[in-house]
């Protein structure tokens, strides 16, 4: 059982930037894979970024290719998601997922976070 706490939404301009916090707790999380999802009002939800714990490895939707970036500290049990050059159309929910490290990188998380609001305000 893991467990998931998003922090690090708020209120921002576009252009800005922003970064979520993910604090995990209750897994052997070298054998997860983290990531983000964000869904908006009226949207389905959408996958954002992953990252594979025990490697490192990362993919990203094409819609935030090369403004978000998503990263851990091992020490700190803790993924972030790193949001520069905001859009309006970022603004969404966000939430943090885990689950083993397999399958496919965009589906099937099992463990789920609450959720930070992210406001992008043009």
């Amino acid at each position: 059982q893991v467990q998931l706490v998003e922090s690090g939404g708020g209120l921002v301009q576009a252009a800005d930037s922003l970064r979520l916090s993910c604090v995990a707790s209750g897994g052997t999380l070298s054998t997860y894979r983290m990531a983000w999802f964000r869904q908006a009002p009226g949207k389905e939800r959408e996958f954002v970024a992953a990252i594979r714990w025990g490697t490192g490895n990362t993919y990203y939707a094409d819609s935030v290719k090369g403004r978000f970036t998503i990263s851990r500290d091992n020490a700190k049990k803790t993924a972030y998601l790193q949001m520069n050059s905001l859009k309006s159309e970022d603004t969404a929910v966000y939430h943090c997922a885990a689950k083993l490290d397999a399958g496919l990188w965009d589906s099937s998380y099992r463990y789920w976070g609450q959720g930070t609001q992210v406001t992008v305000s043009s």
